[in-house]
């Protein structure tokens, strides 16, 4: 496991990137992460993902309590939902990307399959992706509806809103996510188009494959 000076530096290399290529914006977009401690390292409230500060970062120890850094992202029970919920969660990463957010928007979107069978790698790094409604921005009842999934999803779709993704890494959860927002892309652009979805068997012989958590 890397060192937390390490950690630290790798939470903001990622988002930093991430930002610079306008998956998120402003002051948009929050990520956390497990500590070899079984703490967390939370990207602090009102900052950008493009200028976050390895030493301002919010850190909390193994019982939830912040003990340095600056305060917290107010999406903090979205992230803590994860961690209580997922035992393999070793970081969380929520962004506020375009066409994620504008296929959260389409009217005839299967909630409980948000993304549409384009590529493989869409099902092989998320499973299936839930869409949750609309909660108002820092609203508990995001992480509420986290928990009544009862760990069932490694990533949710924040309706007009956003993804949150769970991973076993900082890596991970930032890869993850990445392939959220590119799926969705697809799925935007070919919108009307009539593409060829992958078929039944062929996303069936994928989730056998990769022992991905998928009939859930």
């Amino acid at each position: 496991m890397n060192t937390e000076i390490q950690l630290r530096e790798q939470i903001c290399l990622l988002a930093k990137s991430m930002f610079d290529r306008g998956l998120t914006g402003g002051s948009t977009g929050n990520i956390s992460a497990r500590t070899e401690d079984g703490g967390l390292l939370v990207s602090p409230t009102g900052t950008s993902f493009g200028r976050l500060d390895p030493d301002t970062l919010s850190r909390f120890d193994a019982d939830g309590v912040q003990i340095s850094g600056k305060a917290p992202t107010k999406e903090m029970p979205l992230h803590e939902a994860f961690y209580q919920t997922r035992s393999t969660a070793g970081a969380v990463v929520h962004l506020h990307s375009c066409h994620s957010v504008a296929l959260s928007m389409m009217p005839d979107i299967d909630a409980d399959n948000f993304l549409p069978p384009l590529t493989p790698y869409g099902i092989m790094k998320l499973g299936k992706v839930k869409l949750l409604p609309f909660f108002l921005p820092g609203d508990p009842a995001m992480g509420e509806a986290v928990r009544g999934l009862a760990g069932k999803r490694s990533a949710v779709m924040l309706a007009n809103h956003g993804p949150v993704v769970a991973g076993k890494d900082v890596e991970a959860a930032c890869n993850a996510i990445e392939e959220l927002e590119d799926t969705a892309r697809l799925a935007m652009v070919t919108r009307g188009l009539g593409p060829r979805f992958l078929t039944d068997d062929q996303v069936s012989a994928l989730v056998t494959k990769f022992n991905i958590e998928w009939d859930q």
